[in-house]
């Protein structure tokens, strides 16, 4: 985290001492990868999953704008799911959408399990569920009053 006053520093200090170490578990987005850098920052249609039975890397979807030309880019975010069974992945490869908003998806990592078919993709503020990596996290004061915070983390599976 960036070095920080006290009044900004003491809400993260207890939100990370309220987690236990790795036993709590939150929701977790790359804030510089919230917005698609493609066109389903302006126009994401209703994205939900293609078909049942899904795995591996590749994810076929619908309900996506018709014929768009990059609607997501290669390292955009998508999530599957919500809450404790949110799940991060990232888009490898630039995607357009086909004449009846269909698309496949290259992702990283591999499908975590088969989602259903018609579950919702979200394409904006995309997040994961994750967990501390250590059981404790690293925070300090400065001379000047700033605090420095770090800690890991890892994907909650």
């Amino acid at each position: 985290m960036p070095p920080m006053q006290r009044d900004t520093a003491e809400p993260w200090v207890a939100f990370l001492a309220k987690l236990r170490g790795p036993y709590g578990t939150f929701l977790m987005g790359d804030p510089n990868g919230a917005t698609a850098r493609g066109s389903a920052s302006t126009t994401p249609g209703t994205p939900v999953v293609n078909g049942a039975a899904q795995t591996g890397d590749t994810l076929s979807i619908d309900g996506l704008p018709a014929l768009a030309t990059g609607y997501l880019k290669a390292g955009d975010y998508i999530q599957i799911g919500g809450g404790s069974d949110a799940r991060l992945y990232k888009v490898l490869d630039d995607v357009d959408t086909s004449a009846s908003g269909e698309a496949d998806l290259t992702l990283w990592p591999d499908l975590r399990s088969s989602p259903a078919d018609g579950a919702a993709v979200v394409v904006a503020n995309a997040k994961g569920l994750f967990r501390l990596s250590t059981p404790a996290s690293n925070w300090s004061i400065s001379t000047g009053g700033f605090y420095s915070i770090a800690f890991g983390a890892v994907e909650a599976i």
